[in-house]
This record gives structure tokens, C-alpha cells and sequence, in this order.
């Protein structure tokens, strides 16, 4: 604490640094904590809040600024940002045990076609909805088989994961490497053509999986980094199921595109997560809690 005269008596001021968002500033304080003046330490400018101790400022801040690098003085500690805490993990809300594709298992067995229905369907060769949800269904189950192979490596795999507005995702993928938001396509027997930002079945109209990937990816990244004190990169990842041919002819592409068979590739990724922040990113995205809003 230094000591300066003000034209009024004696007054005890305190210099404390300021570093944050850019600035670099010196204070100085009355004994209660009122800053009565502060000083730019990069361009040396004095501001005097309050009037009456203006040559006390100036005189006691002069000198810090003249040391350019003053000793001793106490650097403000950033307040920490204060996040949310989930309630503790119960069994019907933890999500590790959620089978691959449970989220289109219930659309099936809540709204599938009756057995006159699928005959019909089948006798006309009419597709339907049902069908479409049946192969997401086999689809889902087959890349979670092959996520799930990969816990040995150090890996913690998610499957059927519900948000809001009736979205789900497919797969969570969470380890050393990173995060993975992984989105499953099954297209049996088709031809498959991926480029920057499209991607084409069988040569028929562009879909927007990549876009909706990449959407995804973020939408994750926000509900884990609200939890997490640390950056939490979620890459986004399409995965197509049955196809006979998968053609990534993309140069910029932001999306990570395999087959089912390939998608353990993933596993030697590393260098993203400590183990600590891996079992910690785990422990949030398994808590349903934590996508109620998302």
C-alpha cells in the first residue's frame, strides 16, 4: 500500500493491476476499494475519476508507470464464469445404456403399420414411411455395434440421443480425439456422391446432410461447453450404411464421411482431451438433463 497527501490530509491509496479483455490498467483505490483514478499501462494515461484527489492519482500513479513493470502490485483475479450443475445422474436419466436406434424403435412401435397394412404395401410395391424408419432403424444399429468396439481404445459411445423440437442424434462419440456427432444414413444397394457441401443418392436431387451435420455438431458443442470449463470440439461425422458405392470427390469438406465398416478410424485419434476431461465430458453427455433444452 503507498501513502499520498491530498490537499485535504492525509490519504491512504491502494494500486492494484487490471488485466482483462485487452486492457492493462493500474488503479488506485481509497481504503474502502472506491477507484479514484486509473492508468493505461500501454499508452501511460492517467484518467482522474474523482476531482478532489486528483494530484494524489497523478503523483502515486506516475510513479508505477515510470517502473513500467511495477513489483509487487496484485493483478485482479478474473471472476470465474459460473456454470450450471446437473442434478445428480440417476438410472432414468442416464443415457449409457440406450440402445442404438431407440428413438426410431419407439415411432415403430407406437405408429408402425398393422400386419394387413404392410401387405398391402408390399403387394403394391408402395413404400412408406414405416420402411424408411425400419432401415434408419437397422442403419443405427449396425454403426453402434461398431462404435461400441471401439471402448477398448479408450472411447465412451452414446446412442438415440433426444433433444428439443423432436430431434435426435444418432451417435455420440467421446474420447481422446475429440468429440464426435455422428449421423447414420442407410441407403441399401444405392451409389452414394459426396461433395462440399452436398451430397447425392444415386445421382438423384442434392440432400443437405453435410449442412445438417455440421448444424448438429454445434448445437452439441453448446450443450457440452455450458457444463464443461474447458473448449469441447465436436466434429461432425456422416456414416452410410449398405451403400455400393461411396464417392467423396469434396476439397473443403468439414464433415468426416464413412462407411459403417470404417468408422474405426476414429479409434487412434488422440491429442484433443486429457482422460480427466474425457470422463467428464462423458459424465455430462450422459445425463439426460443435459439436452432437455438443447
Amino acid at each position: 500500500m503507498l501513502r499520498a497527501r491530498s490537499r485535504g490530509g492525509l490519504v491512504d491509496l491502494n494500486v492494484t493491476r487490471w488485466k482483462r479483455y485487452g486492457h492493462d490498467r493500474l488503479y488506485a483505490n481509497l481504503p474502502d476499494g472506491t477507484a479514484v483514478g486509473w492508468a493505461d499501462v500501454k499508452t501511460g494515461e492517467i484518467t482522474v475519476l474523482r476531482a478532489e484527489y486528483r494530484d494524489d492519482v497523478i503523483a502515486v500513479l506516475t510513479q508505477h508507470l515510470q517502473s513500467r513493470e511495477p513489483a509487487g502490485i496484485p493483478e485482479k483475479t478474473p471472476q470465474k464464469e459460473v456454470r450450471p450443475l446437473l442434478p445428480p445422474l440417476t438410472p432414468a436419466d442416464d443415457l449409457a445404456g440406450t440402445p442404438p436406434g431407440d428413438s426410431l424403435r419407439e415411432l415403430l412401435d407406437g405408429s408402425g403399420p398393422g400386419l394387413a397394412e404392410r401387405v398391402i404395401a408390399r403387394l403394391l410395391r408402395r413404400r412408406t414411411e414405416w420402411d424408411s424408419w425400419r432401415k434408419g432403424l437397422a442403419g443405427e444399429k449396425r454403426v453402434g455395434a461398431e462404435l461400441n468396439r471401439l471402448a477398448r481404445h479408450g472411447w465412451h459411445a452414446l446412442h438415440s440421443i433426444r433433444l428439443a423440437n423432436n430431434v435426435d442424434v444418432d451417435h455420440l462419440l467421446i474420447g481422446p480425439g475429440g468429440v464426435f456427432s455422428i449421423n447414420t444414413k442407410h441407403h441399401h444397394n444405392r451409389a452414394v456422391w459426396v461433395g462440399d457441401d452436398s451430397v447425392k443418392v444415386d445421382h438423384g436431387k442434392p440432400a443437405p446432410y453435410a449442412r445438417k451435420s455440421r448444424a448438429e455438431a454445434k448445437r452439441v458443442g453448446r450443450v457440452l461447453e455450458r457444463y464443461c470449463p474447458f473448449p469441447v470440439p465436436v466434429e461432425p461425422v456422416l456414416v452410410f450404411v449398405g451403400v455400393t458405392e461411396l464417392k467423396v470427390v469434396a476439397t473443403q469438406l468439414s464433415v468426416r464421411v464413412y462407411r459403417e465398416r470404417e468408422v474405426a478410424a476414429l479409434a487412434p485419434l488422440t491429442g484433443v482431451l486429457t482422460a480427466a476431461q474425457v470422463e467428464q465430458v462423458y459424465s455430462i453427455a450422459r445425463h439426460r438433463q443435459a439436452w432437455i433444452r438443447a
